[in-house]
């Protein structure tokens, strides 16, 4: 049961804030950035396949092995450093290979990634210890 609670609270911070980061303060942001690139329609199965899987793999790099000391902090350094990797193979990969990534939108992803991943593991980890 200690999983499905660490998955839940994992899942419902990580899509709450990111749906309000994508769909409200970066919005425009991401938009000047990707122009042309970004879609007019967005594949929603595609979406909600990584909304569900990345915070598993959440809870499975980051919130679990901070299970041993409940530290919300521990997972939080966990989820940091996942982030930092996922968002920056995405990130680094697109700028190596896609013309005229920005390099301003590496940044700003990278750094969210890094942030966000961080946050979600953290209520992951309060999930489980009954305070969140």
């Amino acid at each position: 049961m200690k999983y499905v609670v660490a998955y839940a609270g994992t899942l419902i911070a990580f899509v709450a804030v990111d749906l309000i980061w994508l769909g409200v303060v970066a919005k425009a942001f991401y938009r000047a950035q990707l122009g042309d690139l970004l879609a007019e329609n967005y594949n929603f199965g595609a979406a909600a396949l990584f909304y569900l899987a990345y915070p598993l793999g959440v809870v499975i790099f980051a919130v679990v092995p901070a299970f041993a000391s409940g530290s919300w902090l521990e997972a939080a350094v966990w989820g940091a450093m996942l982030g930092l990797f996922a968002y920056g193979t995405y990130d680094l990969t697109n700028l190596a290979t896609l013309r005229n990534w920005p390099l301003r939108l590496t940044a700003i992803d990278l750094l969210w990634g890094t942030v966000l991943t961080a946050f979600a593991a953290a209520c992951g980890q309060l999930a489980v210890n009954g305070i969140w």
